[in-house]
């Protein structure tokens, strides 16, 4: 039964409507599995899994307001438009990193149990997260340095539609990004293979434990089906490309129907793995709130959180 519900009829352009719905529903999976009592801070497993969530969520929130900038207005200032890609490159990169540090804290959790209280402590936890932001920030920010050392100040005044090759002009920026990401998804998918298959072998081993160790099995798989689905953003251009050609009218659909793709279905993962299949998240309470919108027309778009208790 709905806690609280609202209805509102607006006037908006539908596409618009779709951006902020879209935008709403995300944040609010995001979010929802963040109301967890104090423990959660002191768990190096969901001290990761917030981390990734709030990075998750400020992606979402950077990239639907530079989509819905680039829709009101065309063309936005320069400055405003590397802030922006900047920051989403930021915490895009830095998901499939995230996923890597969470597989490496449940091998050691399932294959060095009696170290695991040693290794992963709060403050080491703190640390690889700051390493993580470090690590996939050093690449990128260069991007910004090149282009200030080459382009004039009165460059940064000018407006452009915000795309990164618009800003960032130099071709090698584009070869180092290349090369940088095919490291980086190297990394993360031999982390994740390795810490996969170490888990299963310890699994058959152990008579103890075993539905643990195949419980961090499945996590794992479905950390590697979240990056599988964001190495999409390697393909994404070339697909949009094509998909312009055949509907040379709708680039603005498509490139949502690409957005929601690639960045947004992939990040719908953590709240899932963790909220849904996680045994302490399931013992929370969730807020109910139904949310219509009455679009001019008789369209309506349902925003419904449900609530269940669950002891």
């Amino acid at each position: 039964k709905p806690i609280c519900t609202f209805s509102t009829t607006i006037r908006l352009p539908d596409s618009f409507l779709t951006h902020t719905t879209n935008h709403i529903c995300s944040l609010t999976n995001f979010i929802s599995p963040l109301v967890v009592p104090q423990t959660f801070y002191e768990d190096p497993r969901y001290i990761l899994f917030i981390h990734m969530v709030i990075n998750d969520a400020i992606q979402l929130t950077v990239t639907i307001t530079l989509f819905v900038l680039s829709y009101i207005f065309y063309k936005i200032n320069v400055s405003f438009c590397c802030f922006f890609i900047l920051v989403a490159v930021f915490t895009t990169r830095n998901t499939p990193v995230n996923l890597a540090s969470m597989a490496i804290e449940r091998y050691i959790a399932i294959c060095e149990p009696l170290r695991h209280s040693q290794i992963c402590t709060v403050r080491k936890t703190h640390m690889v997260i700051g390493l993580i932001w470090f690590i996939c920030m050093a690449p990128d920010i260069t991007d910004l340095f090149v282009t200030l050392a080459t382009e004039s100040l009165s460059f940064f005044h000018e407006s452009v539609f915000c795309l990164r090759q618009n800003v960032f002009k130099d071709p090698i920026l584009a070869y180092k990004r290349q090369a940088f990401d095919i490291i980086y998804f190297s990394c993360v998918c031999l982390i994740l293979i390795f810490t996969y298959f170490r888990i299963m072998f310890v699994a058959r081993a152990i008579s103890t434990e075993k539905r643990s160790a195949h419980r961090a099995r499945n996590t794992i798989l479905l950390h590697g089906v979240q990056l599988a689905m964001c190495l999409l953003s390697y393909i994404s251009p070339s697909v949009e490309l094509v998909l312009h050609l055949i509907f040379p009218g709708r680039i603005l659909e498509i490139r949502f129907a690409n957005y929601l793709i690639v960045y947004i279905l992939p990040r719908f993962l953590s709240p899932m793995i963790y909220g849904v299949r996680d045994k302490k998240f399931r013992k929370r309470d969730i807020f109910i709130c139904a949310l219509t919108h009455t679009i001019k027309g008789g369209k309506k778009v349902v925003l419904s959180i449900w609530s269940e208790r669950k002891i």
